[in-house]
């Protein structure tokens, strides 16, 4: 059979596929070397890079996170603490005034 074939049939196509290896911690410690150099500069870019920066850490920075944290926990607190009042000024007031809406009532 092999001998009717007119053409060659083409063969599979063959890839040379090499791996890279990526580094992310070795990534981000050229980034902020890069940034730090910048800043130390000064400039316009040293002045954009510390906006950027700025705003990456969010207003304040990591103290301002552990402060919200704080705000949040005394705020839920307080919220507790108003929730039981309630309750007990409600449970007192049912015990005082629903005696008489039951003979009102009834």
């Amino acid at each position: 059979m092999a001998f009717l074939r007119l053409f060659k049939t083409p063969k599979a196509q063959q890839f040379s596929y090499k791996p890279r290896y990526w580094d992310p911690k070795k990534e981000e410690a050229e980034e902020r070397r890069l940034r730090i150099e910048t800043l130390q500069n000064g400039g316009v870019e040293g002045m954009k890079q510390r906006l950027r920066g700025g705003f990456r850490q969010g207003a304040g920075g990591e103290a301002a996170g552990r402060y919200r944290n704080e705000r949040v926990a005394k705020s839920n607190y307080s919220l507790v603490i108003i929730m039981v009042v309630l309750v007990v000024i409600s449970y007192l007031l049912i015990q005082v005034y629903f005696p008489d809406l039951e003979q009102l009532l009834g």
